[in-house]
């Protein structure tokens, strides 16, 4: 694959002014740089702006798929659903998957490139980096603004010579820059200070000023602390974020639900249903609109348990399904699994999760690692040959009428050996089909599919709930990107409430 030049080409109109950008960057990771661009894209979309999200390099195994069906980063997507544009790879042109500690498999605009280790990739930065500024230059022809996201802390000394992500990108783009810190994680002054100490006078003049984020309490009592600030960095805090538990947005990254607590206190009021949290989960988002029922508590459970509280038990996706499935027989889940489903308990398993439940799973090409075969959890009559293609694909489908859309992203192919599937599949990436997917064992108390995102279609989620014999509760009728854009419209409005924004508008 050419790395500069993408299979699917953006329209470029030559005699447009190239877009302006401003980027948000943050003092580490998780202090909100995702939901800080995502409320830019959404207030500057409502003033009637064509703006457009950016990131030149996104670690995630959370990923979905763009119209053409390329894969992409899922924080782009939803700030592209934000902007109110259609998600495209050069909005996030590198994709790193973690396959192990020190390794990742590589996705070029929207494409696998390879599986690399971290030393590998480190010595391709130049041409990466040179890959990610082409994506940027096709999008400023196309729009008026682009905000570009950063990674992680954009000050890791050790790590800044080879960064193509947050000053070198900056620079490029002429960027002025939004740095956010957040103060839930304690040490906010020293968040943004050190972070002034470790970066070079040219990347620290092209800071244009702070924004706090995840505040408790009232904000009044931090005045003195953004005086300080400002003081002591001669730059302007722009706002203080309150913390907020009104808007519910996807999540950019598994670090949200790493080390789960055990669900001891499960509420009986309500309807549980556990989310298996694998070392190497990938798109956990499937399950947001289940957490937002108010009549289901939906936990992440890493730890064995005792699994009788849960009306279902859910095992996601996985970006190493081999090593997963080898830790749940390690740990003792697997032993938990198989006597909760041959006890007439309801067991669902999503794309890697679906393979987990067949009789085996195939390696024969060394695709996850080492070449083999592994034992499945035997709960599902199906086998898996893991292979390149990637499956990338957006896909409609229905289940006993009820019309849903998803998408697919998975590497191999899985065989039913007997027994009924669940889905019926009638288009993937605009192309009509007449296909099946996914499988379910003869007491039909276990069902493994490969389709991300079926919970966003409300009559699909109605309908599994009432396989699994929960159907008596009431399933919102605003799903999907609907119901996410009041979020986006909510999120914009909390933004707008705290933070300064005719600053932010100079910046543009």
């Amino acid at each position: 694959m050419d790395l500069n030049k993408p299979d699917i080409k953006p329209d470029i109109k030559s005699d447009k002014k190239p877009a302006s950008c401003i980027a948000v960057f943050g003092t580490g990771s998780d202090v909100g740089k995702s939901i800080v661009a995502t409320a830019l894209c959404r207030f500057f979309a409502n003033k009637g702006i064509k703006v457009a999200p950016f990131k030149a390099q996104n670690m995630s195994n959370n990923s979905g798929i763009t119209p053409e069906g390329l894969e992409m980063g899922r924080a782009q997507i939803v700030q592209a659903e934000a902007a109110g544009v259609a998600p495209h790879v050069d909005m996030n042109p590198i994709l790193l998957k973690p396959t192990t500690e020190i390794g990742a498999q590589v996705v070029l605009l929207g494409k696998v490139l390879e599986d690399s280790s971290a030393i590998d990739y480190h010595r391709k930065k130049d041409q990466l980096f040179s890959t990610a500024c082409h994506a940027l230059d096709r999008l400023k022809e196309k729009y008026d603004l682009i905000i570009i996201e950063g990674a992680g802390s954009c000050a890791e000394v050790n790590l800044m010579p080879n960064d193509i992500v947050n000053f070198r990108m900056a620079e490029y783009a002429g960027a002025p820059v939004i740095l956010v810190a957040d103060i839930h994680k304690g040490g906010v002054f020293a968040q943004i200070v050190g972070t002034l100490e470790c970066i070079p006078k040219k990347y620290k003049e092209m800071i244009s000023g702070f924004l706090i984020n995840r505040f408790r309490g009232d904000i009044r009592l931090f005045e003195e602390g953004k005086l300080w600030i400002e003081g002591k960095t001669e730059k302007k805090v722009f706002g203080v974020l309150p913390w907020y538990n009104h808007i519910n947005i996807e999540a950019e990254d598994s670090v949200v639900i790493e080390k789960p607590q055990p669900a001891s206190d499960i509420d009986n009021e309500n309807y549980s249903i556990a989310v298996v949290r694998l070392p190497h989960i990938s798109n956990f988002t499937d399950f947001d609109p289940l957490s937002r029922i108010e009549s289901i508590d939906l936990y992440y459970i890493e730890e064995v348990q005792d699994l009788s509280s849960f009306a279902a038990v859910i095992i996601p996706g996985s970006k190493n399904t081999r090593f997963d499935l080898n830790w749940l027989i390690k740990t003792g889940w697997s032993t938990k699994l198989i006597d909760y489903a041959r006890q007439g308990n309801y067991v669902i398993g999503v794309c890697g999760g679906y393979q987990i439940l067949g009789k085996y799973i195939h390696d024969p090409e060394g695709v996850e690692g080492k070449p083999g075969t592994s034992e499945g959890l035997d709960l599902l009559p199906v086998e898996t040959v893991l292979k390149s293609p990637k499956t990338t694909t957006l896909t409609f489908f229905s289940w006993e009428g009820v019309e849903g859309a998803g998408y697919e992203i998975h590497m191999g192919q899985t065989k039913r050996q007997k027994g009924p599937h669940m889905f019926n599949i009638h288009e993937r990436n605009g192309i009509k089909c007449d296909g099946r997917d996914g499988s379910l064992n003869d007491d039909v108390n276990v069902m493994g599919t490969y389709i991300h995102g079926l919970f966003d279609t409300p009559g699909i989620t109605k309908l599994l709930l009432d396989k699994i014999g929960i159907g008596d509760i009431e399933i919102p009728e605003i799903r999907g990107l609907s119901a996410r854009g009041c979020e986006y419209d909510l999120l914009a409005e909390h933004f707008e409430k705290h933070i300064d924004i005719g600053m932010v508008e100079k910046l543009f």
